[in-house]
């Protein structure tokens, strides 16, 4: 970065420092320890609130949570549906007023697509043709198919038609990063001295395990429109502590409160709490890779011994809908979800039939079943975790809890190190590809490692099919199939639980949980 760049982004910070007692600040309680804020390895909703605030893709998402014009100024399709055309807004820059340009783009998913860049999250915009070729070092990067025609015109190629393209250019995969600074400075590019962003507000602190602090990019096109002038993402994993940091006025937004409370919120602060339906499901996850979650009849067993109504209604009791498929409801381009097939089962027949199933698997009194079941550091987590331990135990299986802190608990499973554990998937796009893709073989947040070449093939049937019935029915196919497989266990689908100070205005439900600082605004 020049000397004078330097120095800009040095008086930034101290004038920063010098408004920021007056300033309009936006407290979000924000979770887990954000790891990164280099959009290309990040891969969890905490860092998303973050990296989502500094950075901006081709198209946006609006308040409500439809897509919208991003950097782009517009768009075109060619009539196959293979070639995607965008033209940049005019005068955009980098938060340190290096000129931001078509190639920027070019540069960035070439990057994210590198295996260089161990990006786990690159698979969801391999429907670039060559991309995942790439990844794999089957290809060279020219070969990709994106390219920037001149400094405003950025051109996709796609392997197949896609429907959900242009909402997938709406997740962080897709935003840019700067190869001016990358290139000097390499992974160090995100440290505060160096970084640039191209989204409304920029990093000034950064604090692991503590906070991350950001102000209005004022290069941004129209930072005008900004009614928030700073925001602080505070790392805090207890729930109960957030709580009442809220309730003594330390927090505006808090992103999950302990389900216990609900009732008792609903009484005294009833304009705090939003919730609503969203796109998202809640599921433990069996590493097939050890024995015995290799065998479906134990993951079966397993399954059908959860009392997902129970769960949803008693134990998390915020309005929840217990989950018996993959896929949510209301996804476009699916219709009706599908539905495993022991769901209508009543739930004594169920544990009947999984005692069977284990017995004749050789678990018994004398030979228990024994596994340790992960989950991450949250109240919620622990309490879903100790009731389903309980449900199992009425099948003679003896669990054993294990949490650890959000990061190490996701570094694990990268690692492919637990037996079974807790996971959770928001939509990054509305298509029930974006969750089915879970357990495609080979796909990054595949965490179990679940293969099964016959689901592959539907999957890579619907990609090449035009006509969206159809391709509904062999996605449900798909589906089906690993719901008899026992690949994973649904338990089920996320509404938000979102507390919101009514000094915050601006603030609408969507289908994917995602409020951004931009749309927002306070009330002293």
């Amino acid at each position: 970065m020049k000397l004078i760049a330097k120095l800009a982004a040095t008086l930034a910070v101290v004038t920063a420092f010098s408004f920021s007692a007056w300033a309009v600040t936006f407290n979000i309680h924000n979770g887990g320890d954000v790891t990164s804020l280099d959009p290309h390895k990040v891969a969890g909703d905490w860092e998303n609130r973050v990296v989502g605030d500094m950075f901006e893709g081709l198209m946006d998402k609006a308040a409500d949570g439809q897509i919208i014009l991003g950097t782009a100024e517009s768009y075109e399709i060619s009539e196959d549906g293979m070639t995607y055309t965008f033209k940049l807004k005019e005068g955009l820059k980098w938060s340190d007023e290096t000129p931001f340009t078509a190639a920027d783009y070019e540069y960035s998913f070439k990057r994210l697509f590198d295996a260089k860049s161990a990006a786990s999250y690159a698979w969801l915009q391999f429907s670039i043709k060559n991309a995942e070729e790439f990844n794999k070092g089957e290809v060279s990067a020219d070969e990709v198919g994106v390219k920037a025609l001149d400094e405003t015109t950025l051109q996709f190629t796609l392997k197949e038609p896609t429907p959900f393209f242009i909402a997938s250019l709406t997740h962080y995969t897709a935003y840019p990063v700067p190869k001016h600074i990358i290139e000097e400075y390499g992974d160090s590019w995100v440290k505060l001295e160096n970084i640039a962003v191209n989204g409304p507000y920029k990093p000034i602190e950064w604090v692991p395990g503590s906070h991350v602090k950001s102000i209005i990019n004022e290069n941004w096109y129209a930072p005008e429109t900004l009614k928030i002038d700073e925001v602080i993402y505070t790392t805090l994993e207890d729930n109960a502590t957030a709580l009442r940091t809220f309730e003594a006025g330390g927090f505006d937004w808090v992103t999950a409160y302990p389900k216990d409370q609900y009732k008792r919120l609903m009484q005294e602060r009833p304009a705090a709490v939003q919730v609503a339906p969203m796109a998202g499901l809640y599921y433990y996850t069996f590493n097939t890779t050890v024995e015995p979650f290799s065998d479906p009849e134990v993951r079966k067993a397993l399954s059908m011994g959860v009392n997902r109504e129970v769960l949803a209604e008693k134990i998390v009791g915020t309005g929840e809908v217990p989950a018996y498929s993959w896929v949510p409801p209301g996804m476009s381009n699916y219709g009706e979800v599908a539905r495993v097939s022991w769901a209508d089962m009543p739930y004594s027949e169920r544990v009947k039939k999984a005692k069977e199933i284990l017995e004749s698997k050789g678990y018994n009194k004398k030979n228990p079943l024994k596994f340790t079941l992960r989950y991450n550091t949250n109240d919620n987590h622990k309490r879903i975790a100790i009731a389903i331990g309980a449900m199992w135990k009425e099948l003679g299986v003896e669990v054993e809890l294990y949490n650890t802190e959000v990061k190490v608990h996701y570094g694990d499973m990268d690692q492919g190190d637990f037996q079974v554990a807790r996971a959770g998937w928001i939509s990054d796009y509305d298509d029930p590809v974006n969750f089915l893709s879970l357990l495609q073989t080979g796909y990054g947040n595949n965490y179990g490692r679940y293969s099964n070449a016959e689901f592959d093939d539907l999957l890579k049937q619907a990609a090449v099919e035009l006509d969206l019935e159809k391709r509904a029915e062999v996605l449900k196919q798909a589906e089906q199939l690993i719901l008899e497989d026992s690949a994973g266990l649904p338990l089920y689908y996320y509404v938000t639980e979102n507390l919101v100070s009514p000094k915050i205005k601006g603030w609408k439900h969507n289908n994917f949980d995602i409020h951004r600082t931009r749309w927002i605004s306070k009330e002293e």
